[in-house]
């Protein structure tokens, strides 16, 4: 740390743990309400998504609806995964804002790019997430024994489909994680090639437990695709000094 930077850190203004939970209460409630206002607009589109949604099954599939609620509660599933996509742009700015007075000047001009980084690999990963949805339920399928009816309950497929978009789109912020981790001296290059093995562990069990449906593909896509961004933020980690 420079000797401006600890300048700057002596004079961060101290705020009290009621402040810091206030802080974040009003945070939190703009983020919500973001989110809300998002999913408002995925309640109101949720037919026209759902048809959408439904193109990666192959033509002889069928949905049924169980139970009397199911066409609801996937409506509600379907705005909430919306409102989160919309409302993306508001929640990183308020974490920004919520983190960012903890930070010293050079901190904050090193994280702050980042930002709009961290809405781009949440959009890649929705796009990751929509790419492989057909094949992943294309797999699933293919295990239905001859001369079984392949319909499927509404519900689970959408619980499938709204998870996995959820999860792809929020695992692929890994690497603004640890850019930023790098921005404020918590972890090296160094440090990070001597954990891969431990990274590449944590990285399949993460994958597996996240993806849901049990199918291969799902996880062996984001496992893949979360290896080749830590490799290649470590070495953009390493060219930038740290």
């Amino acid at each position: 740390m420079t000797a401006a930077d600890q300048a700057d850190k002596l004079h961060l203004p101290s705020m009290p743990l009621a402040g810091h939970l206030a802080e974040l209460r009003n945070r939190l409630i703009w983020s919500i309400l973001a989110v809300t206002v998002g999913g408002s607009i995925g309640f109101y589109l949720g037919e026209q998504l759902i048809t959408l949604l439904r193109t990666p099954l192959p033509p002889d599939v069928t949905l049924q609806q169980i139970e009397i609620g199911d066409g609801f509660s996937i409506r509600l599933q379907i705005a909430f995964v919306v409102g989160v996509i919309l409302a993306m742009p508001v929640l990183l700015w308020h974490v920004w804002r919520f983190i960012a007075p903890g930070l010293t000047t050079s901190e904050r001009r090193a994280v702050l790019p980042w930002i709009p980084a961290a809405l781009a690999f949440f959009a890649l990963g929705i796009g990751i997430a929509w790419v492989i949805l057909p094949y992943a339920a294309l797999f699933l399928l293919s295990f239905v024994p001859e001369g079984v009816n392949r319909s499927i309950n509404i519900k689970s497929y959408f619980d499938f489909v709204t998870s996995l978009f959820l999860a792809f789109g929020i695992l692929m912020e890994f690497p603004i994680l640890l850019v930023g981790l790098s921005r404020v001296r918590i972890v090296t290059s160094d440090r990070l090639r001597r954990s891969r093995r431990m990274v590449i562990l944590v990285i399949a069990i993460f994958s597996a437990i996240a993806t849901p449906g049990g199918d291969l593909v799902s996880p062996f896509v984001l496992g893949l695709t979360l290896y080749v961004l830590f490799e290649g933020t470590t070495i953009f980690i390493r060219r930038t000094g740290r």
